[in-house]
Parts: C-alpha cells; structure tokens; sequence
C-alpha cells in the first residue's frame, strides 16, 4: 500500500511541477500575465488537483490510494508562493518605473553620424526609456538627433551618468539597428529622446518600454511594440501592427492594413485604405472612421465584425455606437447599449443584458437577426420598406407602428409578431429577446429640400452719356 500511495503521490508531485514550469515558461516568454490569468481562472486550479485525485483513487482504490497528503499540500501552497512572489515582483517593477524618483531634469544633445543604408533594407529602433520619432525620406541614410536626459539631485553627478551615453547605428544581419549605448538599461534616471530619418521605403521595427511614439511618412511595413507610452502613426503606405501594454494609439491616413493588440487606453483609427483589427482589452474608447476594407475587434465582451466603415464606429464603455457601416455587420456583446444606424448589408447582432437599437434610413435590402436578452430592442424602418418579420418577446410587450403587422400576446406574458409589409418581396428581420420590450416604429420620411430659385439677374447698368462740351 505505502508503494502505491506513493506512485500516486509521485504523480501528482509531478504533474504540479510541470504545470507551475509551463506557466512560468509562458510569464517569460509567451507574455503570460500570471496576475490577470490567476485572477480570472483560479478556480481551475481546484478541478485540475480534484481530477488528478479522481485519477489515483480510480487507479488505487483497492490499496486507498487517493488521500490528500501533507507533501502534496506543502508542495501546492510552495508552488503558489513561488508564482506570487514572480506577480509581486512584476507588479512592483511596474510601479517603481511609474514611481517619480525625484531630483532635477538634466538634458544634453547628442551628434550621431549619418550612416548610408539600402534604400529598401530592414531598420530596427529600440530604446528602453525614451521618446521616439521616426520620419520617412528620400535619402538613403539613417540620420538621427537625439537628446540624452539624466535624472538626478545634482548637475555633477548627471554629468557623470550622461557623459558615456551614445546612440549607435550597427549592421545587424540584412538590417540595421539604431539604439543607445553606454549606460545601465536598468537605471530609471537616465532617457533617451531620438528623432530619425531613415528611407521611407524601409521596412521598420520600433520598441520601446517606456516612451511616446511617432512614426509618419513610411511606404514599408511598420511593427511597434510599447510597454507604457503613446503611439501615433500618420501617413503611410504599408501594414501597421502595434502591441501596446499601456497607452493610447492613434493612426491616421494610411493604404495598408492596421492591427492593435495587447491592453491600453484609447484607440483612434482614421481614413484607411485597408482594414482594422483590434484584439486586446482597451478601455477605450475605441474610435474608428472610414475605414475602406471594415473593422474586426475582439476584447473580452465583443467580438465585432464590419466589411466595411464608411462612416464612424465608437465602442467605450458600456456602449457600442456604429454608423454608417457600408457592408454587413455581426456582433456578439454583453453588457453593452448598442445602436447601429443605416447598416448596408446583412445585420447579424446579439447582445445581452442592455438595450440594442438598429435603425435604418433606406429600406433594408437583406436579411436582419437581433438577439437580446433582459433588455429592450428598438427597431427603426422607412414606412414604405417591404419586409418579412418575425419577433418574439418572452415575460415582455411588442409594440408596432405598421398598420398591417399588430403583436399577440399569450397568457403567459410572452408576445409575437409575424407577417409582411410592403407590396414587394424583402428581406427577413428576426427579432428575440426576453424581459424587455421589443419596439417596430417607422422613421420618419425624409422631404427632399425645395430647389432654390434662381436669383434674377441683375439690370445692365445704363451706358454713361457724355457730358456736353462747351464750344
């Protein structure tokens, strides 16, 4: 019995230390948040120690295998120091970074030699503390100006602490990488600003920890990754990807494609060729406008799909604002008001627990599907649309503004509508929710304004007449 107890022990012993190893595996270098993941799925910690106990008693029942030992219990509450200790020390790293270290601002320009690069190589920009600004040009050269800043109590010891700081342009493969050199990454007094020209048909990387970044002017690809800091990127002709831990980021006139990830603040998306792909929790809000080839995003309450934008798209919190969506629209939210106008395609929308409006100015000419629950819906449509409805609301009223299409309700409380308006064949529009009211009103005609008079021409003046001469 005592082998078999231990078999089993072995097992779970094991098992612990494999998952606590792959966790921290992926803290490292997969940019696992142990924090954020303990604080929303530690219950699973439970069921993955019960399942393994159901495992060794299923396999020992016969020798009473199965029992919870004092090892197993110190070598789980060991291994949970040991994750908390690696979440305390991130979260205290973060806010040492963000902690004012008091003292004077000391800042110092640098020269840095131009350096000649292909015109269509691979540049890198990283920094650790510092603002970065990189602009596109004509020249094949990398030509930097930047501006080393120290942090310190006295004018002598910043002198001290700045005097070896460089920035050094290398070869780095088929790229080139631009950086400072010459000081301890670690200490938080020192930062450095760069402002860069480099070709504008290079293909390029900018990372910083903690900084602003601007990037404009580029016709390559642009990646940036920023750990605390701004990110604004304008007038570009390639792809755009941004990883953010904490910040705003603002992109604005581009041709390609444009990707946010990660968590931060604001997000603001203006005129672009391609489309816009937003994953990550950004408590916002997240603002979009006219964007040509539509908007996905998935955070963890919505999952958002636009094929086209050809107005403005605003999702803060608690609210989901889309208008003017040239193409189909499909959505998955919770705890969100909604309101989508004049949508000109499929409209495919499920929300819960808040109110959902979708209101079209033009009739629709394809097919419709809300889905709620414990909140109202409220759709809009011209009078003279031609539609097949069906709406069904449970514990709640239905209430239409067409003549031709009048609710039923059971004795239960539930309600349903059903029927066509129109003279001609059109879409179908599926409503449901339950424990608030569904409302099917008409918008409101839309008179075209009277052509303006023509404004009367003006009289000729009259031809001036000589004055008479004397003779």
């Amino acid at each position: 019995m005592a082998g078999t107890q231990a078999r089993s022990s072995g097992l779970f012993n094991g098992l612990v230390l494999i998952t606590v190893g792959v966790l921290l595996l992926l803290h490292n270098y997969g940019h696992l948040e142990l924090g954020e993941f303990f604080r929303h799925w530690w219950p699973l910690l439970i069921v993955f120690w019960g399942i393994i106990k159901l495992f060794e008693r299923t396999v020992g029942k016969q020798f009473g295998g199965g029992a919870i030992s004092a090892g197993e219990l110190l070598l789980v509450f060991g291994m949970l120091a040991l994750m908390g200790v690696v979440v305390a020390h991130d979260y205290v790293k973060t806010k040492v970074e963000d902690l004012d270290i008091g003292g004077d601002n000391y800042s110092y320009d640098l020269d840095v030699s131009p350096k000649d690069v292909p015109a269509q190589g691979h540049i890198l920009v990283r920094t650790i503390r510092g603002d970065i600004t990189v602009r596109g040009s004509d020249d094949n050269q990398i030509r930097v100006t930047a501006k080393k800043n120290a942090k310190t109590w006295s004018e002598n010891e910043a002198d001290h602490l700045a005097k070896p700081v460089t920035v050094e342009i290398a070869k780095n493969g088929d790229g080139f990488e631009v950086q400072p050199t010459g000081y301890d990454t670690s200490d938080n007094r020192i930062s450095v600003d760069m402002e860069i020209s480099l070709p504008k048909k290079s293909a390029l990387t900018v990372k910083t920890e903690k900084g602003d970044i601007v990037v404009s002017d580029q016709m390559a690809d642009i990646t940036i990754t920023n750990q605390n800091g701004d990110v604004e990127v304008r007038n570009t002709v390639g792809d755009v990807s941004v990883e953010m831990r904490k910040g705003d980021v603002k992109v604005s006139d581009t041709k390609g494609d444009v990707k946010v990830s990660g968590k931060g603040g604001e997000i603001d998306v203006s005129t672009a060729s391609g489309s816009l792909t937003v994953e990550g929790d950004f408590y916002g809000p997240v603002r979009a406008d006219k964007i040509a080839k539509g908007v996905r995003m998935v955070s963890p309450r919505t999952d958002l799909t636009v094929s086209a934008l050809n107005g403005h798209l605003e999702a803060g919190s608690g609210n989901i604002d889309l208008i003017d969506a040239g193409g189909n629209v499909t959505l998955r939210t919770r705890d969100n008001e909604v309101n989508v106008e004049n949508p000109g395609g499929k409209v495919d929308v499920e929300n819960r627990n808040a109110q959902t409006s979708v209101r079209f100015s033009n009739a629709p000419k394809d097919d419709v599907q809300i889905t709620n629950s414990s909140a109202e819906v409220s759709l809009t449509l011209p009078g003279n649309s031609s539609f097949e409805i069906e709406a069904d609301c449970r514990n709640c009223d239905i209430d239409s503004e067409f003549g031709s299409l009048q609710p039923t309700k059971t004795q239960s409380g539930d309600s349903h509508l059903a029927g066509k308006s129109g003279s001609g064949k059109g879409p179908k529009i599926t409503v449901k929710t339950s424990y608030g009211n569904v409302a099917v009103r008409k918008s409101a005609l839309s008179v075209p304004a009277p052509p303006k008079v023509p404004a009367v021409p003006a009289p000729p003046a009259p031809a001036e007449v000589p004055a008479p001469t004397e003779q």
